[in-house]
C-alpha cells in the first residue's frame, strides 16, 4: 500500500484551492490584470475617488492595450478570451475599484456586445476595433428617469422620416456617457418591426448631449451621465439590424451581469485582506485584535461567504464557456454574490473601527461603490422575482 501524498499546504489567500480549477493562461490573464491595477489604478484610486475624476480616456487605451475591452469577444480586434478569463479579470479590476470594473463592462459586456452581437458588418467594423483598442468610448442607454427596472415603458422614441431615423427622449445613469463617442440607445419606433430596436448613435451628432451627473456618493471614480436626444437624426444604417424587442438589451445585461458576478467579489476580497492585515496589527488590550475570538469568527464567516462566492463565479463561467449559462442563474449570481459582497465590506469596517471610513483604507470605498452595484443591473428585488419566478413558474412583476 502506497504511502498517502502529502498535503498542499493551507493557502489563507486561497483557502480552498480554487486556484487548481485555473489554467495556466487563466493565471496569466488573472496576474496581468492584477499587476496592471496594482500599478496604475491602488497608488491613484484614494485620490481619484475624493475627486471625483479619473483620466478615463489614457486608462481605456491601457486597458484596451492589455486586451481587457471586449476580451471575450472574438474578431475585429476583440481578444477572444474565455468567459472565465473574463471573470478574472472583472475581479481584479473591481478589487482596485468598482469604476474601473464598470469602464470596462459597459464597454465590453454592453456597448461592443449589442453592436458584436446583433449589429451588421458594417457596424463592427465601424465601431468594434477601435472600442477593442479603447480609442473610441461606448455607452449603453436603456435606463430612464422615470423606468429603470421596468425598461418596456421606456418613452425614447424614434420614428421614421423617410429613410432616416429621428430619436427624441432622455436616458439616466449611464457609464461613460460624458466620454462616449458612440452610444448604444435603446428606443420605442413605429415601424411595425417588434417595438423596441437599439441604434449606434454617434455622440457627435446634431441634438445629442450628454450632460454629466455630480454630486455622487458612490462609483465616485467613474464617469456618469445623462444622454439627451433632441430630434437626433440618425441614418436608416444607425439601426442595429440583428434583434427587435426587448430580448435585445436584456441579453447584454446578463452578460454584464456576469461580470459583476465576478467583479464583487473582487471589492469583497479587497477590504476582507485589508480587515486581514489589520486585526493582525491593531492592538488591544495588550494584543493584536485578530486573537480575540470575536474577531475571528467575524473573518471566518467573511473568507467563507467570499470563496463560496468566487466558487459560484467560476462554476458560472465554466457553463457560459459551455454554451449552457442561463440568465436565471446569472440572476442567482448577481444576487448572491452582491449581497454578500456587501456585507463584507460592512463587516471588514466594523473591524478597523474608526480607520474604517477613511480613504487610507479601501473598504469604506468599496461598500459606498457597491451600494451602486446591489442597485444597478437589476436590484436586489428583481433578481429575487426573476427567480421567484424560475421557481414557482408565477409572474410576480405584475
Amino acid at each position: 500500500m502506497s504511502a498517502p501524498a502529502k498535503l498542499p499546504p493551507f493557502d489563507p489567500a486561497d483557502p480552498l484551492g480554487l486556484d487548481d480549477l485555473l489554467s495556466d493562461e487563466d493565471l496569466a490573464v488573472r496576474d496581468t490584470v492584477r499587476s496592471w491595477a496594482a500599478d496604475r489604478v491602488l497608488p491613484h484610486i484614494a485620490e481619484w475617488y475624493e475627486s471625483g475624476e479619473l483620466p478615463i480616456r489614457e486608462l481605456a487605451r491601457e486597458l484596451g492595450a492589455m486586451g481587457a475591452l471586449g476580451m471575450s469577444l472574438t474578431g475585429h480586434g476583440c481578444a477572444g478570451a474565455t468567459a472565465v478569463q473574463y471573470g478574472l479579470a472583472c475581479l481584479e479590476l473591481e478589487a482596485a475599484d468598482s469604476g474601473i470594473r464598470s469602464l470596462v463592462s459597459v464597454q465590453g459586456s454592453l456597448a461592443m456586445y449589442a453592436i458584436w452581437k446583433f449589429g451588421s458588418e458594417e457596424q463592427k467594423e465601424r465601431w468594434l476595433p477601435s472600442m477593442a483598442a479603447g480609442e473610441t468610448i461606448g455607452c449603453f442607454g436603456l435606463t430612464e428617469p422615470d423606468h429603470g427596472s421596468d425598461p418596456a415603458g421606456m418613452r425614447t422614441y424614434a420614428k421614421r422620416d423617410g429613410t432616416d431615423w429621428v430619436l427624441n427622449g432622455r436616458k439616466m445613469w449611464i457609464t461613460n456617457g460624458s466620454v462616449a463617442g458612440v452610444a448604444v440607445v435603446w428606443a420605442q419606433t413605429d415601424d411595425g418591426s417588434g417595438g423596441i430596436r437599439g441604434f449606434a448613435v454617434p455622440t457627435d451628432t446634431p441634438g445629442f448631449s450628454a450632460p454629466e451627473i455630480k454630486h455622487k456618493w458612490s462609483l465616485r471614480a467613474s464617469v456618469t451621465s445623462e444622454l439627451v436626444m433632441d430630434e437626433v437624426r440618425l441614418p436608416a444604417d444607425a439601426v442595429l439590424p440583428g434583434v427587435t424587442g426587448l430580448k435585445g438589451p436584456l441579453s447584454c445585461l446578463s452578460h454584464a451581469r456576469y461580470g459583476i458576478v465576478w467583479g464583487a467579489m473582487g471589492a469583497a476580497r479587497a477590504s476582507f485582506e485589508a480587515a486581514v492585515d489589520y486585526a493582525k496589527s491593531r492592538e488591544q488590550f495588550g494584543r493584536p485584535i485578530g486573537g480575540f475570538q470575536l474577531t475571528q469568527a467575524k473573518l471566518a464567516d467573511m473568507a467563507v461567504e467570499l470563496h463560496k462566492g468566487v466558487l459560484l463565479a467560476h462554476h458560472l463561467g465554466r457553463r457560459m464557456d459551455a454554451g449552457r449559462l442561463r440568465p436565471e442563474q446569472v440572476s442567482f449570481g448577481k444576487l448572491n454574490n452582491v449581497r454578500e459582497a456587501i456585507e463584507i465590506c460592512r463587516t471588514s469596517r466594523t473591524i478597523l473601527g474608526a480607520n474604517g471610513i477613511s480613504l487610507e483604507y479601501p473598504v469604506m470605498r468599496h461598500a459606498t461603490n457597491l451600494e451602486s452595484v446591489l442597485t444597478y443591473e437589476g436590484t436586489v428585488e428583481m433578481h429575487q422575482l426573476v427567480l421567484g419566478k424560475a421557481l414557482t413558474g408565477l409572474d410576480a412583476f405584475r
